[in-house]
């Protein structure tokens, strides 16, 4: 069917014809009715800085583990970090640990995507629910990121000094060869290019070989092995992201969402064919690349390999954006937070025209036929990084077709910066000069 020509009033009516109020958690019950057909609901947020964007995402999430049995959350963070949270929230450590002092424990640049208030207040609920629950029942909370390449690796050594000490030397190897660039992946990376380039990966590709061997031969996996398993899987991954990502070679953001799309695999493998999970991500992971510019340029995402991957057992993407407000976020990377103004949306975008045609908080479900006008044409949709410059709006601005990207849309008109349990310090560790995406 061709896509209706757009006119400003077709756009306009189109998004209003789409849209019911959003008011409660009762609002919310047409996308719940959705993802009860799914395997995966991917959740979206236009920055990682905004109270509303966790809250909402929050609430959805309630209802999706409460009513349709979803039990895993799958976020952008680090594995390592978040196996913590794991353990806590399922209560298997940390008895006596409240929930602020275990999200003191994140480190890595920018602390304030999962140490913040928004987050503890779901951590604090969801380990209530599990309370109540046999082990084997309880939701479990998992970080599909690759940047932990030297806390995975100290982890894997752990479990080998435990469990396998006779396999240490694959091990030492891997770290001894990474030692000299003091945890600094800038360091490792430019190494990796001097004239005569070296690098680390057949170290650490021969330590996820008998890695996986080791846990293999042990029969079926524990929970303990499954976690040394995946912190091979992210030393490994890691290794490439940084060596390629120092070129400025945009191929590393593939190799980025293809390993937490690969995670996500593993992790729905690992909990068995009945389980259901909940990806927490920016936008520009969540909504399909295909519907955007990235396409042009080889780039792929999470959205897009859950549908190319997972179509057959049901994939929901739900895009969260808002028209001005106040975010979290930071001037330069490694640099502390602070809350900066976000003016109103780009004349033209997908946030102007929903704006003009909504102007108060709202769910859009796009249902089945996507050909209409505003769901069909392609706009600039905002995305706002870690890293952000009010003052230059232009660039935050994704060419998108949204009907294409997301399968439904939470819109908040008005929002404010999330509230971090404690302010950025200094980096762990430097990163690169060619910084990620901030996405």
């Amino acid at each position: 069917m061709t896509p209706i020509v757009a006119t400003r009033t077709s756009l306009l009516k189109e998004i209003h014809d789409l849209a019911r109020p959003l008011k409660s958690d009762r609002d919310l019950n047409g996308l719940v009715d959705r993802a009860a057909g799914c395997r995966f609901v991917a959740i979206g947020e236009a920055s990682h800085g905004t109270h509303e964007f966790y809250t909402w995402r929050d609430t959805l999430s309630r209802r999706l583990i409460a009513e349709e049995g979803y039990n895993w959350i799958g976020v952008e963070g680090d594995w390592p970090d978040c196996w913590r949270i794991n353990r806590w929230v399922r209560g298997q450590d940390g008895k006596d640990q409240g929930v602020h002092a275990l999200l003191a424990g994140f480190e890595r640049w920018p602390t304030w995507m999962w140490a913040n208030e928004e987050v503890a207040a779901f951590l604090d609920w969801l380990r209530s629910w599990n309370s109540g629950r046999p082990l084997a029942r309880r939701v479990g909370f998992y970080g599909l990121d690759v940047y932990s390449l030297w806390d995975s690796l100290r982890e894997i050594m752990d479990w080998l000094q435990a469990n396998v000490p006779e396999a240490l030397p694959a091990a030492m190897r891997a770290w001894q060869c990474f030692l000299p660039h003091h945890e600094d992946p800038h360091e490792y990376a430019a190494w990796s290019r001097r004239l005569v380039p070296q690098s680390c990966e057949t170290d650490v590709v021969a330590l996820l070989t008998e890695v996986r061997n080791r846990v293999s031969s042990a029969g079926p996996q524990n929970e303990d092995a499954f976690d040394a398993v995946q912190n091979a899987e992210v030393a490994a991954n890691a290794e490439h992201y940084y060596r390629i990502m120092v070129r400025g070679d945009r191929q590393s953001w593939n190799v980025r969402d293809h390993h937490m799309a690969d995670t996500i695999d593993r992790v729905s493998r690992h909990l068995g064919p009945a389980s259901k999970g909940l990806i927490w991500e920016h936008n520009t992971h969540v909504g399909d690349a295909r519907a955007t510019d990235m396409a042009q340029d080889g780039l792929v995402n999470v959205g897009q390999l859950l549908r190319e991957r997972h179509a057959g057992e049901g994939v929901l993407l739900v895009g969260l954006a808002a028209h001005r407000g106040s975010v979290i976020a930071a001037e330069g990377w490694g640099r502390p937070e602070r809350i900066l103004t976000v003016p109103e949306a780009r004349p033209g975008s997908h946030e102007d025209f929903l704006h003009q045609a909504l102007g108060v908080p709202s769910v859009l479900d796009f249902g089945d036929d996507r050909t209409g006008p505003w769901l069909s044409t392609r706009l600039g949709h905002r995305a706002i990084g870690v890293v952000y410059h009010p003052q230059r709006e232009t660039g935050n601005y994704v060419p998108t077709r949204m009907g294409e990207r997301y399968d439904a849309l939470l819109w908040l008109e008005h929002t404010k910066a999330l509230r971090p349990v404690h302010h950025e310090g200094p980096p762990r560790e430097p990163e690169l000069e060619t910084e990620p995406t901030g996405y």
